[in-house]
């Protein structure tokens, strides 16, 4: 099964990467940078929410009805005179619903390690996340997801894509220690473990294990095929 970051890599994810750059005015490849950080976080965020029957019941039904695909079918009238402000406040929702508390520090660390500052990562995730909703309702559709109790499923066939199944709790693990940050800062030198394959902390909280299994992952993002 594809990643979600093949899925960035593609003829769609090139079109989305370049209408989200044009929306919120920033560098195109500061925003493929972005968009590359936060998309495995979000499917992590959800694949915790969903862990519990009630989570997926709710993003089941969010991906039969609002989210189902749609929004990717025409993605140069989404575009073209602007977002409109329904689907960012659509987008702001569900960044809210999936990370809660951890909003602040998903965005901080993002900032920090892509150079483009809080305020356009804030917008340009208001944009992305009801475009990735679309990405895993068009996924339900053509894997024939038919119940709740395969969306983890789906979930984690996306966020660990060609890599092997030992390596994908771990990235889930590490993804969860991330969004359970207290805001104490430490979180940043985690995602520079966790997106460059550095290990900066070598020895804090035992996560750097999950570091070079979705730093690989992410590494052919800007690999062309």
């Amino acid at each position: 099964m594809s990643g979600i970051l093949d899925l960035l890599n593609s003829d769609l994810g090139k079109q989305i990467i370049g209408g989200v750059s044009n929306e919120v005015g920033e560098d195109q490849n500061k925003t493929a940078s972005v968009l590359s950080m936060a998309m495995p976080l979000l499917m992590g965020a959800m694949k915790r929410n969903a862990s519990s029957p009630e989570g997926a019941e709710g993003l089941n039904k969010a991906l039969e009805k609002k989210h189902d695909g749609s929004i990717l079918d025409n993605l140069g009238s989404l575009f073209g005179g602007g977002v409109n402000q329904e689907v960012k406040d659509d987008g702001d929702g569900i960044l809210g619903h999936v990370l809660g508390n951890s909003r602040q520090n998903v965005e901080t660390a993002i900032s920090k390690k892509s150079g483009v500052d809080t305020s356009s990562i804030g917008n340009i995730l208001k944009v992305a996340a009801p475009l990735l909703m679309g990405m895993l309702g068009k996924q339900k559709r053509q894997q024939n997801v038919q119940s709740s109790s395969g969306i983890g499923d789906l979930l984690g066939g996306l966020l660990g894509g060609g890599n092997s199944a030992a390596q994908a709790p771990q990235q889930q693990s590490f993804i969860e220690s991330i969004l359970d940050g207290d805001n104490d800062g430490s979180v940043l030198d985690d995602i520079a473990g966790m997106f460059f394959g550095g290990n900066d902390k070598k020895d804090d909280n035992n996560n750097n294990s999950g570091g070079s299994g979705l730093g690989g992952l992410l590494g052919g993002l800007f690999g062309g095929k």
